[in-house]
């Protein structure tokens, strides 16, 4: 077990501005390069005590306060002022004007979830968004707060708040990839212990630093981005998503103007970086200081890592950077990460038709490449953190050569779901039926451990079974993405089963590259997906669809019942990304997709 050095965020930061309170905690890249701002721990700390006194003059104690924000420093400074003013954040992604038909169901049900009293923010998003939000019924109860508008002489009229480490932080509102999004109510010592155990893992120095571009409302952009640095002493350099998603380029010159040791992103940026960076922009880079660069979030490719590594190699990037780990809100953020940093990224192949039967065989040389499935190790669990593989219908322990559902316990798992106490007793209060062992955290996701490392196969909830045999989704998807040029890349597809008399039936629904519409872009989608600029193209839909069907069948050995081929940018997916395959399901049975054409099984095109 790992002894946080601090109980509370309000005792780090307080006691960060006292001993060190001109040193530069966070600065802000504008467009990703120009250093437009920062923040020393005292001024942070000043920033934070105004806006927790004017939350104390207009809230009480527990009261729960969106927090809607571009990624910046206001943002840093109003997450910490709720902490000060003990009022609980809620961190969302502000909504897109534009798309707001996209973006506001979730909104609402976070306020309806959460009964938020006061939505904090900037004077330009409150003078623009409020007037668009005061007819809708969720709002008009809510006070607004444009945190950049309070004088920091208000300081002074502070009251400091009685918290200590079982105190309630913030919500952290999960994807929803998989069902609605719930409220993970993380408390002040599950962040202390995460961090905690990053900083025995990484072993920061005083010439490490961090460069981040992950957004504030998700998991990983918060503790990993902004809080983690605060714990480790050590700067910050923030950038937006979208500067990312524009200038790829950004993030790694950041990297190397400031020689960050640290910095993280999804397997997808990667790829981004290796696709978009061109060979001149990598000539004036220097990444020798990179020493960890985490990858989660989503499946990890070797493909990727190799290809990363292999392009920016000329750049002094070396692979043993790579630190490939596994976690979720649940969690706070992190179970299991590589411990030693130096050793490169572990991959195993297995035999993908066992796999298929959660069993778990070690693929021989002999073996062709169908007949393999490639899985990257996702460290070890991290210090003090029990991870058990169960049988989620038994609920007991699988054997060690058996895939099942990960279980978690440990001092970082979350105090469970806000104002939903039977979803926490399904998901945090866990126990073995045979042993009665627990609890523990259920985290959905399917995997195993092998001589120490854990290896994730899927979710347990989009497990595709088709003749007895496991599938899942996101293998099939990848097959599907790379299978012909119309399709979008990355994260373009949704694969899911539905009951046809009896028997279950596989669906694909991909996005396309139709000219039937203008490119749409939002802020959120494009930090996670690229979208293709290639000139629209005419459509072959008998090639496209006779080319998907296959290459599943010779791939996967399956029959697709359905192909539905729609609009760029329609599938439903979450604030982080990811493809939301309940939600495609419903809409394909209730006809309610963008389509642009699609067929199924023994039957003619449809072709609106």
């Amino acid at each position: 077990m790992i002894k946080p050095h601090f109980s509370t965020l309000i005792e780090l930061l307080r006691y960060r501005s006292v001993q060190q309170p001109n040193k530069k905690a966070y600065t802000f890249l504008e467009d990703g390069h120009i250093e437009a701002n920062h923040l020393t721990y005292q001024q942070l700390d000043q920033e934070a005590k105004a806006i927790a006194a004017q939350l104390q003059k207009l809230l009480s104690c527990g009261e729960r306060v969106l927090l809607i924000y571009p990624q910046g420093l206001e943002v840093i400074a109003a997450f910490y002022g709720c902490l000060y003013a003990e009022v609980i954040a809620i961190p969302v992604p502000p909504p897109d004007p534009a798309r707001l038909k996209k973006t506001l169901p979730r909104l609402q049900a976070v306020i309806q979830d959460t009964q938020a009293s006061l939505i904090a923010t900037t004077s330009q998003i409150k003078f623009g968004v409020e007037p668009l939000f005061s007819q809708i019924a969720e709002f008009q109860s809510l006070k607004w707060l444009a945190t950049d508008t309070i004088p920091v002489e208000l300081a002074q009229e502070w009251k400091e708040p009685e918290v200590n480490s079982n105190t309630l932080a913030y919500l952290q509102y999960t994807s929803g990839s998989t069902s609605a999004p719930k409220g993970v109510m993380i408390s002040h010592g599950n962040l202390m212990y995460t961090c905690a155990s990053s900083n025995e893992g990484v072993q920061f120095t005083p010439e490490s630093n961090i460069t981040t571009w992950l957004p504030y409302f998700h998991d990983y952009g918060l503790v990993a981005g902004l809080i983690q640095p605060l714990y480790a002493d050590i700067p910050c350099f923030l950038m937006s998503p979208l500067a990312f998603i524009k200038r790829p380029e950004r993030w790694l010159q950041a990297i190397s103007r400031y020689r960050s040791t640290y910095s993280a992103g999804a397997n997808f940026a990667y790829e981004y970086c290796v696709r978009k960076i061109t060979a001149e922009q990598r000539e004036a880079l220097d990444l020798s200081s990179w020493c960890v660069a985490t990858i989660g979030a989503e499946p990890i490719s070797q493909e990727t890592v190799e290809n990363f590594t292999n392009t920016f190699r000329q750049c002094g990037f070396q692979k043993s950077a790579f630190d490939p780990g596994y976690g979720l809100a649940e969690a706070t953020l992190t179970v299991s990460c590589a411990l030693k940093v130096k050793d490169e990224p572990i991959f195993r192949s297995f035999v993908a038709a066992d796999l298929e039967q959660n069993l778990v065989v070690e693929a021989c040389r002999q073996e062709s490449k169908a007949r393999i499935k490639k899985l990257a190790g996702c460290g070890q669990p991290i210090p003090g953190t029990k991870v058990i593989i169960v049988n989620p219908e038994k609920l007991t322990q699988c054997l060690p050569n058996e895939v099942g559902e990960i279980w978690v316990s440990g001092p970082h798992v979350a105090l469970g779901y806000w104002n939903n106490p039977e979803a926490t007793k399904q998901t945090f209060h866990a126990y073995l039926t045979d042993t009665n062992e627990g609890p523990f955290l259920r985290t959905g996701d399917l995997g195993f451990l092998k001589d120490g490392e854990l290896f994730i196969t899927g979710r347990l909830k989009d497990l595709i079974i088709v003749g007895g045999a496991n599938h899942y989704p996101q293998d099939i998807e990848l097959t599907v993405e790379k299978c012909h040029p119309s399709i979008q890349l990355p994260n373009s597809s949704a694969t899911f089963s539905i009951d046809l008399d009896g028997r279950e039936k596989l669906v694909v629904v991909v996005e396309v590259e139709s000219g039937s519409k203008e490119e749409q872009r939002d802020e959120i989608e494009d930090f996670l997906m690229e979208r293709s600029q290639k000139s629209p193209n005419v459509l072959n839909v008998e090639e496209v669809i006779k080319t998907i069907t296959q290459a599943i069948l010779q791939h996967h050995e399956l029959r697709v019942y359905a192909v539905v081929l729609v609009e760029s940018g329609s599938i439903p997916k979450t604030d982080s990304g990811k493809i939301q395959r309940s939600a495609c399901r419903k809409s394909f049975l209730k006809n309610s997709l963008t389509v642009v054409a699609e067929w199924h099984d023994n039957s003619l095109f449809n072709i609106p």
